[in-house]
């Protein structure tokens, strides 16, 4: 059985309580429960107050004491969270009366006076007692915070990002939550006065069991399992003139980095959201400049260390692949035979070979909208601030002009699609004279259907496994852009194949 891991902070303030809740939430996740301890006044509310108006990324969020409802729901951007007060529980039989026993599954519950409760509540929790600091003020607390079963790792983790906040300078900074992205990782804005930075949390995790050839889906298809790669693929973007944020302090044991704060500024506009054309322009002139330099496969992370970036090879794009196999034709009532199964692998794998005999480079593998940032006081191919690269890979050029112009995310028009592409290939030919336009459309066409077959079953992943089925509503277009690329000549064979055999998804 797993020891509980316990540390004490000294909170001289509402702010400091804010923040140790700030972190906390960084580092939670649906299903984990969190009890707030102490006196009358000891500051339970406030902190449960602080942590749901984080996640809400609202600091005027009305949150009331739940004493008198007993419970309060509130579905976040991140999570359905409930927070409940047990002061006016007479018995813990009562928990099932208010919908807390069993506690609500996918669901961050936040219970104070979790005494009340007896011995019902888990064990796998993360427990706080508060008192007062009389010495240090009238506002001053101290926390206690207590990891028990599987939520000692979330506390040990806790106490490393505290430190290393502490150690960066950060400990008072005000905490902003961001949105986080289909991984792991999550991230806040750190305010220093009038500066931003950005606090990234990685931890060091596989996506997946080990049952590709022994391995997870991250370490099959060269997925970031640390911060490593994208500190050293940070570093070689800037060193390129790309503006890749700088990295000013990171802790690679734990995975934690600060950051430079690119800004909020995108590359699309209105609602739906669509490409502004000047600044795709922009972000395809970056890919034909890095695309006609020859980029190495061994980059500088740290004095006297480097990293090695994974080829991205047809095992690991088949694995890929792999994905519509798994998820989305089960989705659709569909399961595939063994044979089906192999005649859609081997036919892939013929036609992957083209494309993955040219010549490598940097692929970025999600250079899309939602990774692309606009910078206007910078000049050139600087303007566009890139982010989430750390999943680089070396292969074909054409997948990251894909990842662009065949936005998963929003709707980017045929036509601006199609200008784009020549504006890309006007670019190479400039640059090269034996740049082969018709070859590059055909692996355009194959790196199309590749990624969105892909996404395609990313996406039923993440809805069946991981609980978010908001991305869903992506796979209509994730289709049109899969449709599109199937047209093409050099996809004959396996046209027909998905034609019967794949069915469209559901329209949301």
């Amino acid at each position: 059985m797993t020891e509980p891991t316990t540390f004490t902070v000294a909170l001289a303030d509402e702010a400091a309580t804010a923040n140790l809740m700030a972190d906390l939430a960084l580092l939670i996740g649906p299903g984990d429960l969190i009890t707030l301890s102490g006196d009358l006044g000891a500051g339970k509310t406030a902190a449960a107050r602080a942590m749901i108006r984080y996640l809400a990324g609202s600091s005027e969020l009305e949150v009331p004491s739940p004493t008198f409802t007993l419970a309060q729901s509130y579905d976040l951007p991140s999570f359905p969270l409930i927070h409940a007060d047990l002061y006016r529980i007479g018995d813990p039989s009562e928990l099932e009366e208010i919908g807390l026993s069993p506690l609500p599954e996918a669901t961050v519950v936040l219970i104070e006076w979790p005494e009340r409760a007896g011995s019902t509540l888990p064990m796998d929790r993360v427990d706080i007692t508060f008192r007062h600091d009389g010495a240090k003020g009238d506002d001053a607390r101290i926390a206690e915070v207590t990891g028990s079963g599987k939520a000692a790792a979330i506390v040990a983790r806790l106490r490393a990002l505290r430190q290393f906040l502490t150690e960066a300078g950060h400990a008072g900074s005000r905490r902003q939550r961001m949105a986080g992205d289909a991984s792991i990782r999550s991230y806040a804005r750190l305010f220093k006065g009038e500066r931003a930075y950005i606090l990234m949390n990685s931890p060091k995790r596989p996506d997946g069991p080990a049952i590709y050839g022994g391995k997870s889906y991250s370490a099959a298809v060269h997925l970031a399992e640390d911060v490593r790669p994208f500190v050293a693929i940070a570093g070689s973007l800037r060193a390129r003139g790309i503006s890749a944020p700088k990295i000013a302090d990171a802790d690679l044991e734990h995975g934690f980095l600060i950051t430079e704060d690119l800004g909020n500024e995108g590359v699309i506009e209105g609602d739906p959201p669509r490409p502004i054309v000047e600044r795709y322009e922009a972000a395809t002139d970056l890919l034909a400049k890095l695309h006609d330099e020859t980029t190495p496969d061994v980059l500088p992370l740290a004095p006297h260390v480097s990293y090695a970036v994974p080829a991205f090879d047809a095992d690991a794009m088949l694995i890929e692949i792999g994905l519509m196999l798994e998820w989305y034709l089960p989705d659709r009532g569909v399961q595939p035979s063994q044979a089906l199964r192999a005649e859609f692998m081997a036919m892939w794998r013929e036609l992957l070979a083209e494309p993955l005999a040219t010549k490598p480079t940097w692929v970025l593998r999600d250079y899309h909208s939602p990774n692309l940032l606009w910078l206007p006081g910078r000049e050139g191919m600087a303007r566009v601030g890139v982010i989430d690269f750390q999943d680089a890979v070396m292969g074909p050029p054409a997948y990251d002009v894909v990842s662009l112009l065949q936005d998963a995310r929003i709707d980017v028009p045929e036509e601006i699609e199609q200008a784009l592409l020549m504006r890309y290939i006007t670019a190479r030919e400039a640059a090269d004279a034996g740049f082969d336009q018709e070859a590059f459309r055909a692996h355009y066409a194959v790196m199309s259907a590749q990624r969105n077959t892909r996404l395609l079953g990313t996406f039923a992943r993440l809805n069946r496994r991981d609980g978010k089925p908001h991305y869903l509503k992506h796979q209509p277009r994730i289709w049109a852009y899969l449709s599109r690329a199937l047209a093409h000549p050099a996809l004959g064979s396996i046209s027909d194949w998905y034609a019967a055999n794949v069915p469209p998804p559901v329209a949301s």
